[in-house]
């Protein structure tokens, strides 16, 4: 599954690292693509959409 998520609250590289550290303990074969510029989170994962969003919010995120 694809997922693109918005996420105003990403503002450097090390947010997006946490992003993905946080995905990629949930699911170790998800690919994550933080777009730190235009503020966006593109996961392929097995996981739900509702899972992903939690995971960006216990990283400390919000998303859009």
């Amino acid at each position: 599954m694809s997922i693109a998520l918005n996420v105003p609250s990403i503002k450097c590289e090390g947010c997006a690292e946490a992003i993905t550290n946080e995905i990629k303990n949930h699911d170790p074969s998800a690919q994550v693509r933080v777009d730190v510029e235009n503020k966006t989170v593109k996961v392929e994962t097995t996981a739900q959409e509702n899972s992903v969003k939690e995971m960006i919010t216990a990283a400390g995120h919000t998303v859009a």
